[in-house]
């Protein structure tokens, strides 16, 4: 494939240069961390024959959730920039409880 034919393909995607490549290439990645959190759920529930929320979960929402944000504060979509960042507090609030009750739940010793 010529160069010209590799941005003729691309262009029909809407990108047109190098950098509009490089920022999807980020928004793909991105929606791939978000992704994931989906499938370790998943993977986690069904090991444990029961729904369960991994603590990963967490990191990953705000992983994929933050350059998602990213993206879209550089596409300028209030709609995709308001749903990223209101998510981002929720999940950011997740693993503040997540944290707090671990340091006040004491650990589970030998068993007597």
């Amino acid at each position: 494939m010529s160069e010209a034919d590799f941005w003729a393909f691309v262009g029909r995607l809407g990108i047109n240069n190098w950098t509009e490549l490089l920022w999807v290439a980020f928004g793909l990645a991105g929606q791939f961390f978000f992704f994931m959190r989906f499938f370790i759920q998943w993977i986690a529930s069904e090991r444990r024959k029961q729904s369960v929320v991994p603590l990963a979960f967490w990191h990953l929402s705000i992983v994929g959730g933050a350059a998602l944000l990213v993206y879209a504060c550089y596409k300028q979509d209030i709609v995709f920039i308001l749903g990223q960042g209101g998510g981002l507090l929720i999940y950011v609030r997740n693993l503040m409880l997540i944290y707090r009750h671990a340091k006040t739940v004491p650990p589970a010793g030998p068993a007597a």
